[in-house]
């Protein structure tokens, strides 16, 4: 990775599914801490959680790592990256990438992929990443948002909805979207004051905002491995079992 980038991980105190979650034990070291571990064996610049709670921000600076405080109004993880981007005061031609605080096994080569294809691709605003999805179950399940894109692989549409529809022929592929993502510092403040849109509004996708408004997303195809964040009491199961 030439092109140098900071991952901002955005942590926020309050859980609906998973009260406290960030700081739920794993191994003797918090999620959020682990998941900023696995940050920094990235090429990343830098790596700093952003929060809206003390707890997590002494949890997170007690094992020697970069935190800051932000706002706790914000509706959104891309609300508080912006916030912390100014923060940081991080300059607008920066490529920072948004690593969610639930993701402890996060592939460190996938954040390098991201921010990669964003610096390669100078005609896009920000960028993501997906893998090709045969698991008929999965395509189906509205839990798994798909993304559709043109031949420069930037996205066309995402949605919760098995998309492209196979009829007899299957020659696109059908492809799971993985929210990971990188921006440009400049778009990242315009797009945290974007309203949101009715395509957002309908599919409960952030990223549909982006589309609406007539930015361009690149999506980097990866095969690395992904495994899922933590969101129920049987995601952290399944994750501490790693660390026992």
């Amino acid at each position: 990775m030439s092109t140098p980038f900071h991952v901002v991980i955005p942590a926020r105190w309050h859980s609906t599914r998973l009260p406290e979650k960030m700081l739920a034990d794993l191994g003797g070291i918090p999620l959020v801490v682990r998941t900023a571990q696995q940050a920094l064996q990235s090429q990343a610049k830098s790596v700093t959680v952003a929060t809206d709670d003390e707890r997590i921000l002494q949890a997170v600076q007690s094992f020697g790592l970069s935190a800051i405080l932000t706002d706790r109004d914000h509706t959104s993880g891309t609300d508080r990256l912006a916030q912390a981007a100014r923060l940081l005061a991080l300059p607008d031609d920066c490529l920072i990438v948004n690593v969610q605080g639930d993701e402890p096994r996060i592939a460190p080569a996938l954040i390098d992929q991201v921010a990669q294809a964003l610096a390669e691709d100078t005609e896009s605003h920000m960028s993501t990443c997906a893998k090709v999805l045969t698991d008929e179950t999965q395509r189906l399940n509205p839990n798994v948002v798909k993304v559709v894109c043109d031949r420069h692989n930037r996205a066309l549409y995402f949605s919760r909805a098995a998309i492209p529809h196979i009829r007899e022929n299957a020659l696109a592929p059908c492809l799971h979207h993985i929210g990971l993502y990188a921006y440009r510092n400049a778009f990242l403040q315009v797009f945290s004051r974007l309203e949101p849109g009715l395509l957002e509004q309908t599919e409960s996708l952030e990223q549909l905002r982006v589309l609406e408004n007539g930015y361009r997303i690149h999506v980097a195809i990866t095969t690395l491995p992904h495994e899922a964040g933590v969101d129920t009491h049987e995601d952290l199961e399944r994750i501490r079992r790693q660390y026992t």
